[in-house]
């Protein structure tokens, strides 16, 4: 066999390393899953380039499981493998579409399966990203529907994996148990990522980049006081990461608009408008109450 195919050449061509990069951007940390995506770009790239080559292959399984808490990336990390994949070749169009049980399951007989087929009529070309996929199985209701919407997902897995690509997504144990008593999934899928927690650091740089996207800051003071929250409000329950995060920058500003209010006494300037202070994080609940409830 003569000729080859220049692997480098094609990696920069597929605007690959273009998602990539963006992935690097957008989301701190996970080292862990943004090695294996790589590792899954890489092996994509090689079965297009046998099959080039016209040697015998298979079209590789895609279907996935990202498993995490809540605000761990594994809906932005769905959308750029989206991106990929197309970008790559493996499904027409570059969409993700994002639901959960509601989107799949009905609430009498002869309703599940139009919705179910509704969504995946949408999907089919890209990708489906189904969150919390455990509940779609409800062994403890007899007359639950969700029975029916997985037996017609996993016939579309199987018999149109050339045109859909089905990520199942949720929290580590219950999707193991999920997997346990659905365990036709588990044999469709190929590709199991698990996303961890961030790190207190990471936590707080991916405040200060919320917050400089809406041309805010943390001051010196403010940023001590941040890394604090994050310590307390991490040991509390219903802790989800980034989404927290979010949640706890809102209040912040919240509390930064009355204090700034308060203290007003003629010309407010710009930098005092975009500066959160250790106050207005120490009032939160979380530092002065240590009480179950974020504030």
């Amino acid at each position: 066999m003569t000729g080859g195919v220049d692997l480098r050449r094609a990696f920069e061509d597929s605007g690959v390393a273009a998602v990539l990069a963006e992935l690097d951007r957008e989301l701190v940390g996970l080292k862990p899953v943004k090695s294996r995506i790589r590792e899954t770009a890489a092996l994509l790239l090689v079965d297009r380039a046998r099959a080039e080559l016209g040697l015998v292959h298979e079209t590789p399984t895609l279907h996935m499981s990202f498993t995490g808490n809540p605000g761990t990336g594994k809906t932005t990390v769905a959308m750029r493998m989206a991106s990929l994949l197309h970008r790559l070749g493996y499904i027409r169009k570059g969409h993700l579409v994002s639901v959960t049980r509601d989107d799949l399951v009905g609430q009498y007989i002869g309703h599940t399966a139009p919705k179910t087929r509704d969504v995946i009529k949408k999907a089919m070309g890209g990708v489906l990203f189904i969150d919390e996929a455990y509940y779609l199985y409800r062994p403890e209701n007899e007359r639950d529907y969700g029975q029916e919407a997985i037996e017609i997902l996993l016939q579309v897995m199987e018999n149109q994996r050339d045109d859909l690509v089905v990520i199942l997504a949720g929290y580590g144990k219950r999707m193991e148990t999920f997997f346990e008593s659905n365990p036709g999934f588990r044999s469709r899928i190929a590709h199991h990522i698990d996303f961890p927690d961030y790190a207190d650091g990471e936590l707080i740089e991916i405040a200060e980049r919320m917050l400089a996207r809406q041309a805010y800051r943390l001051s010196d003071a403010g940023r001590a006081a941040f890394a604090a929250y994050v310590a307390a409000r991490r040991t509390q329950p219903h802790f989800a990461n980034a989404r927290s995060i979010r949640n706890a920058l809102d209040r912040a500003k919240l509390r930064q608009a009355n204090r700034l209010l308060e203290e007003a006494d003629g010309e407010t300037g710009a930098d005092a408008l975009s500066t959160i202070e250790a106050a207005d994080i120490l009032k939160s609940r979380v530092l002065t109450q240590g009480g179950r409830l974020a504030g």
